[in-house]
């Protein structure tokens, strides 16, 4: 079982990058965005950049379901099939108090969260990624997390879940990347202000 204690960590080596994608309004529910080709690109660079993924169990679950091989390819478009090569091939850690096992190239991160995030971005490499809602969350509170980047489609959504909901204190940015996409949709990159 993690523990998730408030206390700042400094990154050592890898950084910890966060990607989600937000409508307009604030609604990060996957079923609310528009894919299209040039999200999907720019997600399979995302995790190019990563030498594993963190997620908690309701994100790795969802991911698991939707893209791990042999997947239906053909109840998608062809220009999905990189990022769900990209995703599936990906080592991938698991924060969850209630999965006893997983696979799929993953492994359960037990003990205190800040800790075990801590030793993986101690190891050399490129980099750890990390979506979703609640696990972000906690390491964002751990500060833990060295990018940020918020994918915002033209959308009002009308619902949640929304990000960062519970916050216990204010996080400053720096904007050092912005790209349009021709959805509409704009892919904003910030590094968390130390």
């Amino acid at each position: 079982m993690l523990v998730y204690r408030h206390r700042r960590y400094s990154s050592v080596m890898r950084p910890l990058r966060y990607s989600i994608n937000v409508t307009l309004d604030g609604c990060c529910d996957h079923r609310a965005m528009i894919p299209d080709e040039d999200l999907h690109r720019n997600a399979v660079e995302n995790l190019n950049q990563a030498d594993a993924l963190l997620l908690g169990r309701v994100t790795y679950e969802m991911m698991e379901a939707g893209w791990r091989q042999p997947a239906q390819a053909a109840a998608r478009p062809g220009w999905m099939e990189p990022f769900g090569r990209t995703i599936d091939a990906a080592k991938k850690y698991v924060v969850s108090s209630t999965l006893d096992r997983v696979d799929w190239n993953a492994e359960i991160l037990r003990g205190d969260l800040g800790l075990a995030v801590q030793r993986l971005k101690r190891e050399p490499g490129k980099g750890l990624l990390v979506g979703g809602v609640k696990l972000p969350l906690a390491l964002a509170e751990l500060g833990l997390i060295d990018e940020y980047e918020f994918v915002v489609h033209p959308r009002l959504a009308g619902y949640g879940p929304t990000l960062f909901a519970g916050l216990s204190k204010h996080i400053d940015l720096k904007l050092v990347n912005r790209l349009e996409f021709g959805s509409g949709a704009v892919a904003m990159r910030y590094e968390t202000r130390r």
